[in-house]
């Protein structure tokens, strides 16, 4: 990179855009020299961080996230914060670049200067949620921005992964009920610390009322994940702006309600945790990948285990066991 970690520290620290973006392009580089540069970089703004409320919002894709975000994030700004926008988009399988522009899909919010957005591909890591996310929320906070939203692609695993690194769960759902609701998994649904339903205007009114009303009976035969709160169910129109306001004042009252700060703490502690050891599990796979003696065997073990002429577990641990002896020789 053209800067020196510590100077572009200070830009970040100063809150100058550009700075903000080198940086979160500096922390995704893969290149080895630019990771050392990075964990200087982050060392220098970890003191700075930790000041937002970070809200994850999830959905299928058609459910309008963006419309959403753009209506909530221009909201919040009214209000006197600073919003960021850390977009994880779907990448090709080809190239590892984004398939889709979220910048695009929020022309005015991008346009504010109280706003920041960035798209970014979600490569191979597990549920589509980039690897770097949690780093780029950092340099966020650093900058000044205050609250803070991951909006996740809403396929496969990225909704675990997200709610493992935020504060708050959103999923955002459109008018349907009955059938629809035998279609969202369990499992995304104990996720969520609020559900909207989005699109809840027009011909489209009555059926969010009643889809709400499902939802809402469907969350009383689910244990409530965090003590003293239980998942409100909300209905909103992000195109006429109706309801967003009830949204970020359902995110204040989650913030505010007895024991919430000791919970946030305890669950950022819990959420670093992990992350060490989420960084431990890509690098040692990243290294194995590299390495030179697992290379010359890995095609070999590959054909034997797609011809069944060995199980996928001992030539897993045939190529561990070369790593290794690799490693203390």
């Amino acid at each position: 990179m053209r800067h020196h970690p510590h100077s572009l520290a200070e830009a970040v620290l100063a809150g100058e855009r550009r700075g903000l973006a080198r940086a979160i392009t500096l922390i995704e580089s893969t290149r080895a020299d630019h990771r050392e540069a990075a964990e200087a970089l982050l060392a220098d703004l970890l003191p700075h961080t930790g000041r937002s409320i970070r809200i994850g919002i999830s959905g299928v894709p058609g459910v309008g996230k963006s419309t959403f975000i753009e209506a909530f994030g221009l909201h919040v700004i009214g209000l006197g914060h600073r919003v960021a926008v850390l977009a994880v988009d779907p990448s090709s399988p080809r190239s590892g670049g984004s398939i889709l522009g979220d910048k695009t899909r929020m022309e005015e919010l991008s346009r504010r200067p109280e706003a920041f957005i960035r798209p970014s591909p979600a490569g191979g890591t597990l549920g589509g949620v980039a690897r770097r996310t949690r780093e780029a929320m950092l340099a966020c906070e650093a900058a000044g921005f205050d609250v803070v939203i991951v909006e996740t692609v809403g396929v496969g695993q990225s909704e675990t992964a997200v709610a493992d690194m935020v504060d708050l769960f959103l999923l955002l759902l459109v008018p349907g009920g009955g059938d629809e609701l035998q279609g969202i998994k369990k499992g995304i649904v104990e996720l969520a610390d609020v559900i909207v339903v989005n699109k809840a205007d027009g011909d489209l009114a009555a059926a969010a009322a009643r889809a709400a009303a499902e939802y809402r009976n469907a969350l009383r035969l689910l244990r409530p994940a965090r003590s003293g709160w239980t998942p409100p169910v909300l209905r909103c129109s992000a195109l006429s702006g109706a309801g967003i306001g009830e949204v970020w004042d359902t995110v204040t009252a989650f913030r505010e309600r007895p024991g919430a700060t000791a919970e946030i703490k305890g669950r950022r502690a819990d959420q670093a945790r992990s992350w060490m050891w989420n960084e431990v599990s890509e690098t040692l796979l990243s290294t194995l990948r590299e390495d030179d003696a697992v290379g010359r065997l890995l095609g070999e073990l590959e054909a034997a285990v797609t011809s069944g002429k060995t199980t996928p577990t001992a030539a897993a641990q045939e190529l561990l066991a070369r790593f290794l002896a690799g490693k203390k020789s």
